[in-house]
């Protein structure tokens, strides 16, 4: 894609405004600042809830809304301005922006602007909701981290055995709810009905066992045991292909990052522009430029051996 509609200005801003490299003094800076505002905003959040305290600080709480409302502000705004400098997304600088702002990151970097916004134009909306709205700012860490990116993608990767395995919790929260009306119905008040059982039936299959409710006939008992290991098979189940899935993606990751050296070191030298792929790859996997620089030289070495066997 050339680089012809490029303006050094745009481009670097979006460097900073992207997750920092470990040579990029600014944009480390700029990563730093925004993830300690967004820190700081879940605290005064969650301090705004205690009456006291906020009785007693709300002014200072007011400005430092503000003051992040702004910074947020800002910074959306100059995300869609950078976006244009996805060059490798299309031609078009319109596509471009607009690929930014509905994209996940678009949305969430909207939506935790938007709480402060409706406040301070006095839509009467409750202030509780408008805290807990404002907790959506959490996810803006995901620009410094690949952790939400990865985790998005195993979702939709993995999303046909999580449907089948959802399937079957739906399945059993079904059946265990109705025979615990039908067993427990008459004896116990939690199981009047279907709805009311499924209560019980989530608890006990999610293997978190509030103990509020349980059964109290022989049969029922002996249901609940049973639908206690299903719970636990379950859960098991998903955990294992989250689980794997991320191993898998790490084990890509890996694999792309040594195919993309051993591309650069084909001809000998590693140009600015292979070692910028390089670095992008190492970015994605979280690791420093010390391991970085550790896993370049093994692969050096590793490809110099073979070439020399």
């Amino acid at each position: 894609m050339s680089n012809l509609d490029s303006f050094p200005v745009r481009d670097r801003l979006q460097e900073i405004l992207e997750k920092g490299r470990a040579d990029d003094a600014v944009s480390r800076v700029c990563d730093y600042f925004l993830s300690i505002l967004i820190v700081l905003n879940l605290i005064s959040i969650c301090l705004e809830s205690i009456a006291s305290i906020q009785a007693t600080y709300g002014d200072f709480f007011y400005a430092f809304e503000l003051f992040s409302l702004v910074v947020f502000t800002i910074e959306y705004v100059l995300r869609i301005w950078v976006a244009a400098s996805n060059y490798a997304i299309s031609r078009s600088v319109i596509v471009r922006r607009m690929k930014y702002i509905f994209s996940v990151t678009g949305m969430i970097d909207l939506i935790a602007i938007l709480p402060g916004i409706l406040q301070f134009v006095g839509v009467g909306l409750d202030l509780r909701w408008l805290r807990i709205m404002r907790l959506i700012r959490l996810l803006k860490i995901s620009h410094y981290s690949s952790a939400f990116d990865d985790l998005f993608e195993v979702l939709i990767e993995e999303r046909k055995p999580l449907a089948a395995t959802l399937y079957l919790l739906l399945v059993a929260i079904f059946f265990s709810s109705a025979c615990l009306y039908l067993i427990e119905g008459d004896v116990q008040p939690a199981f009047v009905s279907i709805p009311e059982s499924m209560w019980w039936s989530v608890v006990t299959l999610t293997t978190v066992g509030y103990g509020d409710v349980s059964p109290i006939t022989p049969l029922g008992k002996f249901l609940g045991a049973l639908t206690s290991i299903i719970g636990v098979l379950t859960v098991a189940m998903m955990t294992g292909i989250v689980s794997s899935a991320f191993t898998s993606k790490l084990a890509s990751k890996r694999e792309a990052l040594k195919y993309e050296i051993a591309e650069a070191l084909d001809d000998g030298i590693i140009t600015n522009e292979e070692m910028e792929e390089i670095e992008a790859i190492a970015r994605s996997m979280n690791l420093s430029s010390d391991e970085l620089k550790v896993f370049l030289n093994y692969e050096v070495r590793r490809i110099k051996s073979k070439k020399e066997n």
